[in-house]
């Protein structure tokens, strides 16, 4: 899966290495070239080391000597991106492309943090012009392609990751990202091709088995599904979601302690894991075990109060102890959120 800020088409240190056409346009003496291009390898050193804070201090002196250097704003951009500080990198990358339109590379960078901010019409604009400046640069489509896919327009985004894929057929990234494209319109089938394409490609990633396992699922083909929630567990047995998506699929089996075992679980990996309290609490209600069953579902609705499955899983429970009351009132709840 993609990090918030949606995957990026360059690596960093190419980013800072841009060629001379972004270099300064402004004439300097040679002490002052000398100051710039120290500050400037001072904060790529910093950058390396992962201290962005002492990066910007160095590029920001770079720009202060030199104001139209276009690199120095794309380091200190990066910088301020690594940080999570979207809107001054944002600011940053808005400068080199003022001072020369043609990089590819930083529209996409910009791009990239508008997604972080949830702004996937200006990364779409963004990435349409990496693509207009390099229409052969598959990533350009790959990114377009998931911001659509933020939006919720999949139709669009699984032909931008088609043409990343036509581009270059062994960037596995974009057949993961298409596969959860097509799962999200219904094409489960089409989207287990695509897994199983990014296995053969990576057969080391532990998302992909995970994604391939939840489409299974959906299509009620549950020992498929274990069978691939096991290896993505026993790649990344850090990761809750797979125990989760296995404890339910045990569930649809009618294997409940399974179930609840596997719900315990990814609860103990993220106890702010609201779907895997409503799992466990449906699992105890089929054993008949309501209090434990109302318990989970009271967690759930504490961690997330505006999810209307959650209130109807905890009326049926009330309901099973013959509680109609507070069964009514959990009903009423639920049909609020619902519209």
């Amino acid at each position: 899966m993609p990090t918030k800020r949606g995957p990026s088409i360059s690596c960093v240190v190419l980013a800072l290495l841009l060629p001379p056409m972004v270099v300064s346009c402004s004439s300097q003496t040679a002490s002052n070239e000398k100051a710039v291009n120290d500050s400037f390898k001072r904060g790529m050193g910093a950058f390396e080391k992962s201290d962005f804070d002492r990066a910007i201090l160095d590029f920001t002196e770079a720009i202060r000597i030199d104001p139209k250097l276009a690199k120095a704003y794309g380091g200190r951009g990066f910088s301020y991106a690594k940080k999570g500080d979207h809107n001054k990198a944002i600011a940053d990358f808005s400068e080199v492309i003022n001072l020369d339109p043609r990089s590819a590379l930083i529209y996409s960078e910009r791009g990239a943090s508008y997604n972080s901010k949830n702004e996937y019409d200006k990364a779409i604009a963004d990435y349409t012009e990496v693509i207009r400046l390099d229409p052969k640069l598959a990533p350009g489509y790959h990114s377009r392609g998931w911001s659509y896919s933020k939006k919720g327009d999949y139709d669009k985004a699984v032909a931008d990751y088609t043409e990343a894929i036509r581009l270059d057929p062994k960037l596995a990234t974009a057949y993961n990202h298409r596969g959860l494209s097509y799962a999200k319109i219904g094409a489960y089938d089409k989207a287990i091709v695509d897994y199983t394409e990014v296995i053969r490609l990576e057969p080391n990633l532990a998302q992909a088995y995970s994604d391939r396992g939840w489409s299974y699922a959906k299509k009620d083909e549950h020992d498929k599904a274990i069978a691939d929630f096991n290896e993505a567990i026993r790649l990344d047995p850090m990761d809750a979601i797979p125990f989760n998506n296995r404890g339910n699929s045990y569930a649809k089996k009618g294997e409940h302690d399974k179930a609840i075992a596997d719900c315990s679980e990814a609860i103990r990996l993220d106890p702010k894991y609201a779907v895997a309290y409503d799992n466990r609490g449906n699992s105890h209600s089929k054993k008949g075990e309501h209090d434990k069953a109302i318990a989970d579902f009271s967690e759930a609705i504490r961690l997330n109060p505006t999810q209307s499955i959650f209130y109807v899983s905890r009326a049926n429970a009330y309901r099973a102890l013959g509680d109609e009351a507070k069964a009514a009132s959990d009903q009423k709840k639920a049909q609020e959120l619902k519209k």
